[in-house]
């Protein structure tokens, strides 16, 4: 079951949705989605960026949280979030671009055979951009010629999730059942002594991986702003979201409902190490919006149809 799956959306918590939104659009060019709003409290927003046509793979969300505390680093937590870029040079431009709006980065590094290069995001959030894998295609990918980032340097997609858990096994065993990925072996996670295992999935058209780090030093994490919130995985259809549901089942795993978000079908759960996953139908049902350069205020808020006759509530519990 669900074995062409790929990572469907990544969501990260973040303090101030205006300052992040400047961040995901303007510094590294993504094309935003939609502004709406968290389905389960009013008072958040919640920001879709992904590529022109918004396909799943390409997607991450941002939940605004006014009041809460900073993500303190640890276990059973997802560690970063990489996406596609499509060259090394594309690197060094992004080198380049990170000093001059002063963003911390790490500068160019080589993990996994790949050039990367890590840097911090609003909140501190862990990002990176990776190269394209052998088997991909930069033809593969939609660029956007309105974009700040000039077209050969732009961000492609999602490549790569890393999770650093007290038991990989547990979790490796968990994603192979539910989405048949395969393991690629085993390494050392950059220059330290943790070991890391590698999944890759098998869709042709968008390659992912889940990088698996074996940490039994550090705390467990305690999750605020910067943090990333949860990694949905894809479903093709509702078919095969309640096939997910029932495999969830026969495994004894905590589970939420099918939720109808409007934008898609989706149902949450938490793994063996307590990462929280969300599992996703990939048609996107949702009206074509044009934003040209509008600042993050003067863009409308996007509803799904079953919220809109709660439009005028929402938008005064947003401005709270």
């Amino acid at each position: 079951m669900n074995h062409n799956s790929i990572i469907h959306h990544v969501s990260i918590i973040n303090h101030d949705a205006e300052e992040s939104f400047n961040f995901y659009r303007n510094i590294l060019g993504l094309n935003l989605l939609m502004k709406t709003v968290n389905q389960e409290n009013y008072e958040m927003y919640h920001v879709f960026f992904a590529d022109k046509y918004g396909r799943p793979g390409t997607e991450v969300t941002l939940f605004e949280m006014k009041e809460g505390k900073d993500n303190q680093f640890g276990a059973n937590a997802f560690d970063r979030l990489l996406f596609k870029v499509p060259s090394v040079e594309s690197l060094k431009y992004w080198e380049a671009r990170f000093d001059e709006y002063e963003i911390c980065h790490y500068g160019i590094e080589v993990y996994t055979d790949r050039s990367l290069i890590r840097f911090e995001g609003p909140d501190n959030t862990p990002l990176g951009l990776i190269v394209i894998s052998d088997q991909e295609n930069v033809h593969q990918f939609n660029t956007d010629e309105e974009s700040t980032v000039p077209v050969e340097y732009q961000i492609l997609g999602l490549d790569s999730i890393h999770a650093r858990v007290r038991y990989p096994k547990a979790s490796i065993e968990h994603f192979q059942q539910l989405y048949n990925w395969t393991s690629v072996g085993q390494q050392t996670f950059f220059d330290t002594d943790l070991t890391v295992e590698i999944l890759h999935n098998h869709n042709q058209d968008m390659y992912h991986e889940i990088h698996f780090i074996y940490d039994t030093f550090n705390p467990l994490e305690d999750q605020g702003f910067g943090g990333i919130h949860h990694v949905a995985i894809s479903a093709e259809d509702e078919g095969e979201l309640q096939e997910v549901e029932t495999a969830l089942d026969k495994l004894n795993m905590i589970h939420s409902p099918i939720k109808n978000r409007g934008f898609f079908k989706s149902i949450y759960y938490r793994d063996p190490n307590q990462l929280l996953f969300e599992v996703a139908t990939l048609k996107l049902n949702m009206k074509e919006i044009t934003f040209e350069d509008k600042a993050f205020q003067d863009i409308p808020l996007y509803l799904p149809e079953h919220l809109e006759e709660k439009r005028a509530y929402i938008e005064n519990q947003l401005q709270k």
